[in-house]
């Protein structure tokens, strides 16, 4: 080896691996063979993965067409390839599997199976409806979310109608359904699909899996094509998902895997950790890294998160048990403040605090764009938009209106790319972000943010989140980077839906969270039945709930706050309890023999088989949903009943179903009879499903609060 060469050497590591962790120099320099990188949360995983893409590119061992970097977002991907821009190697492919998948099926579907690709169909709602009115059964919106769930998940999990039933065992009844009609919805969903002429999403990995099967030429052309594959958030992959990833390689073992298995929060789509936990067995040469320095939190809030995960179960049995425990994270930030825990008398009063403590923060110097406020679902939203609307404090609700459907947003894009032919490149010597302000000064934007709230304000945040971002690639490309580069940024990062940072505080449910981050999170609602939700009624899912709470801490760098409510309204029966998962970690708690005993679940009670006033055998399931004979007078109050029956009207009437698919009137009976005062109560009766208990639980909490019953 030359000096020449060596100096070159030498520069090209100090370059892309220098500002590296020993763990994370591992990964980006161990650039040969199977790879596999268990990363907790805030170790820099995605800095670990981009470097080793940069350096194996630059180093001559991979060649940037024939690298393919996946993982499961579009947002991801986009975030994932703007880093490799960064680093000097922007031709490198980065997608989702659906993605990867659709340009593969768009290419080969001519020569492998004739014709035209079907159209893709963005939503099944429509479809399945129209499936469901075949069999002649009776559907809402719930029901029809819940039913493109269930076959979405059977998809994914390589299933077909023919084969659904014998593998559903223990999915409950999707939709109202028992699983024979959910296979018939199935199959009649299939048959809409073909008479129509399209496919959905799971469709174009199934097509993909089959032509790559059965074409040796196909699997040939796409394994030339592909050498080096990367997949990021490893625990998320589907058998599907998996299946696709196998036929990629082709017997080959140039794939680094990077997952945490207590990051798995999908497991109802069909994500599995099973595949990062055990790939040590399916590649015993593998180089394993444990990334566990974690950069983002101070050491109060991962020594919080480590003793979450302190009673966690494995999730499931693999051939290394130690693979299966959490990792166990090591702050490398100076010390913050304690998280806070705060019990509050109702779900308004908690809203209210919440909202005077980001006001406090505000005042102290964070920015409203750095506190984020979590949920477990996104009904719990409202009460924080309200009490963050009366203290005059911006907000922006994730999974809202999308950025950059926004009027001022695709005004502001139009504008900038007129500019480009406008603008002469020898007088393009303005700063960028001088150059954005100055286009869209003309729709509104001002360097100091207007004193007035609502529209206005909303429409200015939007405005300046597009010359922030402006200012941040102008630093991070240099300064040869254009108004024509930036444009294209904004056009690739609108397909993807990766919008900039918009000033306001961030609304959103937990799962909406996962893989952001901010200086201050609030994790309310922290109540039973809530956290973890009423419908996780097995240890599995529970464990699943643990692990969506370690995703919600694990957000936080610095400002803390965990709460809950000990009754839902004002006035109301303060009969909440903490979530179990507080317990030991709040300020005196103990992980007791109490709070061991709710750790398992109890599955819902069997209606009783006797009359609970007369004693007398029930002989239907009317009188066992009621416990009570038909003989015997009702034990409800009138008042709330006749209040019970006019909501389910009114429910019926807005949604155009008949009453009884609401509520049956059994089950009325028995919700008036019982009075329930909490989501966990109600989740006890009979004929009061997860997807009855999602949609109309709080609404009927609500009736029986207003009429004193709860």
């Amino acid at each position: 080896m030359t000096d020449g060469i060596f100096s070159d050497t030498v520069s090209l590591e100090d370059r892309i691996l220098g500002g590296l962790d020993a763990e994370q120099r591992e990964v980006a320099s161990n650039l040969k063979g199977p790879m596999c990188v268990l990363a907790g949360a805030g170790t820099g995983k995605t800095r670990a993965i981009t470097h080793r893409i940069a350096y194996g590119v630059h180093s001559g061992v991979y060649s940037p067409q024939r690298l393919l970097a996946v993982t499961f977002t579009s947002r991801a991907a986009a975030e994932m390839r703007s880093r490799l821009r960064d680093l000097g190697v922007g031709n490198v492919q980065a997608r989702t599997f659906h993605a990867a998948a659709l340009r593969q099926l768009q290419f080969f579907w001519p020569q492998a199976i004739g014709g035209v690709l079907p159209n893709l169909l963005d939503h099944k709602a429509n479809m399945i409806a129209e499936a469901a009115r075949r069999l002649r059964l009776s559907t809402d919106r719930a029901s029809i979310r819940d039913l493109a769930a269930e076959i979405e998940w059977a998809k994914v999990s390589m299933l077909t109608p023919a084969n659904y039933l014998e593998n559903a065992h223990g999915r409950g009844t999707p939709g109202g359904f028992d699983l024979t009609a959910v296979a018939r919805v199935f199959q009649s969903y299939e048959d809409v699909k073909t008479d129509r002429n399209v496919i959905d999403f799971e469709d174009v990995l199934l097509i993909t899996v089959g032509i790559l099967q059965e074409d040796p030429k196909v699997a040939a052309t796409v394994r030339e094509q592909y050498r080096h594959f990367v997949v990021d958030e490893y625990q998320d992959v589907s058998p599907l998902q998996q299946r696709l990833l196998e036929l990629w390689l082709g017997g080959r073992d140039e794939l680094c895997v990077v997952g945490d298995s207590s990051q798995t929060i999908y497991s109802f789509t069909g994500a599995s950790p099973q595949h990062l936990l055990g790939f040590k067995g399916r590649y015993p040469a593998a180089t394993v890294v444990k990334l566990v320095r974690d950069y983002r939190s101070t050491p109060q809030v991962v020594k919080l998160a480590n003793e979450l995960l302190g009673s966690r179960r494995s999730g499931g049995t693999v051939a290394d048990a130690a693979w299966a425990k959490p990792l166990q994270l090591v702050a490398q930030r100076p010390a913050g403040p304690e998280p806070r825990f705060m019990e509050c008398p109702d779900d308004e009063a908690e809203a209210a605090v919440v909202a005077g403590r980001i006001r406090e923060l505000i005042d102290a110097g964070t920015k409203a764009s750095e506190i984020a406020v979590l949920f477990r679902t996104n009904g719990q939203s409202e009460a924080y938009e309200q009490a963050l609307a009366s203290a005059g404090i911006g907000y922006q609700l994730r999974g809202g209106e999308r950025f950059f459907a926004r009027k001022e947003v695709r005004d502001a894009i139009l504008q900038l790319r007129a500019a480009t032919r406008a603008v002469a490149e020898d007088s393009a010597k303005e700063p960028l972000g001088q150059l954005v302000r100055d286009i869209v000064a003309s729709l509104g934007y001002t360097d100091a943010a207007p004193h007035s709230g609502g529209a206005l304000r909303e429409r200015w945040e939007s405005l300046a989140a597009l010359v922030a971002l402006a200012d941040e690639l102008a630093i991070s490309r240099g300064p040869e980077f254009t108004l024509m580069e930036f444009v294209n940024e904004l056009q690739e990062r609108s397909v993807a839906q990766h919008a900039p940072t918009v000033q306001g505080v961030t609304l959103a449910s937990l799962h909406a969270a996962k893989g952001l981050e901010w200086d201050a999170v609030f994790l309310v609602g922290l109540s039973e039945g809530l956290m973890p939700i009423s419908f996780a009624d097995t240890p599995e899912s529970v464990d699943e709930e643990r692990r969506l709470f370690y995703v919600g801490i694990t957000r936080a760098r610095e400002h803390l706050t965990l709460s809950w409510s000990t009754a839902r309204t004002p006035g109301g029966r303060a009969n909440r309890k903490p979530s179990r998962f507080l317990d030991g970690l709040r300020p005196d708690s103990v992980l007791g023999a109490t709070a061991r005993s709710r750790a398992t679940p109890r599955r819902k009670a069997v209606a009783p088989a006797s009359c609970r006033v007369c004693g007398t055998m029930l002989a239907t399931g009317a009188e066992r949903k009621v416990g009570r004979c038909s003989q015997c007078p009702p034990t409800y109050e009138e008042q709330t009943f006749e209040a019970l029956r006019q909501w389910r009207k009114e429910e019926a009437l807005s949604n155009e179903v008949p009453a009884y698919v609401v509520f049956t009137d059994a089950t009325l009976t028995a919700i008036a009879e019982a009075r329930p005062a909490s989501l966990e109560e109600l989740a006890k009766l009979a004929g009061v499903g997860p997807s009855k208990l999602e949609k109309y639980g709080e609404a009927v909490l609500a009736v029986l609060v207003e009429n004193g019953s709860a």
